[in-house]
């Protein structure tokens, strides 16, 4: 979650929405009702100490102007990682060696959220997940990074389950499917 707080709050600045900070609570309330929902359920502690290690870490840096606002505008090396967590362009990155273990995506996902269940279904296999069953899908490499913004960003947390496993009983159908087929023998 704490991790999924910073994503958003780049993502947020990525978009050109200004993040501005006021001693005025009015004017910051302003802004916060202004945001998206899954932005204003973020609590307000939680995102000022986000927004410092973001400032700490260099993707982010402030503004001071007039009438007490802090601006909050994003880096270059913020715009950087926006691209690695821009669920548009997300890719899941393979390694040189296949190190051997399965990442298994489970979910179950009540008919309430269909359209998430169907958003997160068509970007598994948009990754290249190989679905084993309807709500079961498989990949070789490292992806939790990636799952958990995914998860977080369609708000489906309680439903779905990240597994890593060292083998599966039709793995070398899979490793057919992933061009993995080599790793065997090496």
């Amino acid at each position: 979650m704490k991790e999924s707080v910073k994503q958003k709050i780049l993502l947020l600045l990525g978009t050109g929405l200004v993040l501005a900070f006021s001693r005025s609570p009015r004017h910051h309330w302003r802004v916060i009702e202004d945001l998206p929902k899954a932005w204003r359920e973020i609590e307000r502690r939680e995102l000022y100490r986000k927004v410092k290690e973001l400032y700490k870490s260099k993707m982010v840096s402030y503004k001071e102007k007039p009438g007490g606002e802090t601006e909050i505008i994003l880096t270059e090396k913020g715009k950087k990682q926006i691209l690695i967590y821009n669920i548009d362009k997300m890719k899941i990155q393979k390694s040189e060696k296949w190190d051997k273990k399965w990442r298994v995506v489970i979910f179950d996902i009540p008919e309430k959220s269909r359209m998430a269940r169907d958003a997160l279904r068509r970007k598994l296999k948009e990754l290249e997940f190989r679905e084993l069953q309807k709500s079961v899908f498989v990949h070789p490499y490292e992806c939790k990074k990636e799952i958990d913004f995914i998860i977080e960003f369609f708000n489906l947390r309680p439903y779905v389950r990240y597994i890593v496993a060292e083998s599966i009983d039709n793995q070398d159908h899979l490793r057919l499917k992933f061009n993995l087929i080599l790793e065997r023998l090496l």
